[in-house]
């Protein structure tokens, strides 16, 4: 009997393993960002047993609704809102949160935030003797998320998913937009939770990237692509290429030298799904680009800031990868209104340095 092999199957590193592992290493926590990823995974559970019976709950088609975007609503789109809505605020773990589905942000009643006691100490000598002095602040968290991105594929089987991040409010003052309104680089954390022919979870708490996988017998995500790093150069491009003739110059030119590459390299291969999160999960593992330009239809873009670009562009950096606007950096965006959009170029660090070196060009002859 191979006990080493038995004990290999059975020594499985779930998520929730892996975060206390990580949270391990700092002494001053408390455990409060395991219980609210712990609520997360648990939103990504249930979303992903709905998507799975969705045709048989008869849970495939539209409400009739429109949401703030001006998207007509699926019934699942309202189902997976309700879900991680309810999982963050029973966390007590959250104060503020913004949803792709809502028009406003939702602030958390009081009574439900709870406190984060990180204690401190000071140590002094009085009367002979050693004191130590104890305190407490409140640490909160801010979650934005859109609850099931690519619903428009739901009635057709593509991969759709779940995207999210995470900012961390260290004070007592009353929760604010302020709180959610900052750039992306001020996240603690970010990822995403893809449902297709399995169900993926990938997570970046600011040091690398990992995925889970979801097994069904046993109800947990284990750990499955540890530590994922980004091909510096790809093979592979997606954009919509139905907007081709509203693209601005450096995207054209790009897209270009993608099929016709003067340098005698082979033509990159096109990849669109057009659900974000599929999209977005093959370039991390494959490399190349994704991308979602400016056009002269959305001059500023499509994709939402807070709750796409920003989680995204987290995920992609800290796999050794670039996330660009056509102007600056994703990640130093600071958007002024919580439903913000803004055009994205992301994927391996060389293929963006490419579109970078496109726009610098543009700039220069204006």
């Amino acid at each position: 009997m191979d006990h080493a092999a038995d004990a290999h199957r059975t020594d499985l590193m779930t998520i929730t393993r892996f975060v206390l592992n990580e949270q391990s290493k700092y002494p001053e926590s408390r455990g409060d960002f395991t219980i609210l990823l712990n609520h997360i995974v648990l939103g990504c559970k249930f979303v992903c047993s709905s998507v799975n019976k969705a045709g048989l709950a008869k849970l495939i088609g539209l409400t009739g609704e429109i949401n703030i975007q001006g998207e007509e609503q699926k019934k699942l789109d309202v189902l997976s809102n309700e879900v991680f809505i309810k999982a963050l605020v029973s966390s007590g773990r959250t104060c503020i949160l913004v949803s792709e589905e809502d028009e406003d942000a939702i602030i958390v009643e009081p009574s439900k935030r709870g406190r984060c006691f990180h204690l401190f100490s000071a140590l002094f000598l009085m009367n002979n003797c050693f004191h130590y002095e104890l305190g407490l602040i409140q640490c909160r968290y801010c979650v934005v998320f859109d609850p099931l991105d690519g619903s428009s594929n739901i009635d057709c089987g593509v991969s759709i998913g779940t995207i999210f991040g995470i900012y961390m409010v260290k004070d007592d003052h009353e929760p604010t937009l302020a709180d959610v309104l900052q750039p992306g680089k001020q996240m603690v954390a970010a990822g995403y939770c893809m449902y297709g022919s399995s169900c993926t979870l990938v997570l970046s708490t600011g040091k690398g990237v990992n995925g889970f996988t979801l097994d069904p017998s046993l109800g947990e995500f284990i750990l499955t692509h540890p530590d994922i790093r980004i091909p510096k150069k790809g093979k592979i491009y997606s954009v919509n290429e139905g907007n081709a003739k509203n693209w601005d110059g450096p995207t054209a030119k790009y897209v270009e030298n993608c099929k016709f590459p003067k340098d005698g390299s082979p033509s990159k291969s096109l990849r669109y799904i057009g659900s974000m999160v599929a999209d977005v999960h093959r370039t991390l593992l494959y490399g190349g680009t994704f991308m979602y330009p400016a056009d002269k239809k959305s001059p500023s873009g499509k994709l939402r800031v807070l709750y796409e670009v920003f989680p995204m562009s987290f995920l992609m950096e800290n796999a050794g990868g670039q996330a660009f606007t056509g102007k600056q950096r994703a990640l130093d965006l600071v958007p002024t209104k919580i439903h913000d959009r803004s055009p994205i170029f992301l994927g391996s660090y060389d293929d963006i340095e490419e579109i970078k070196a496109l726009y610098a060009a543009e700039g220069k002859k204006e």
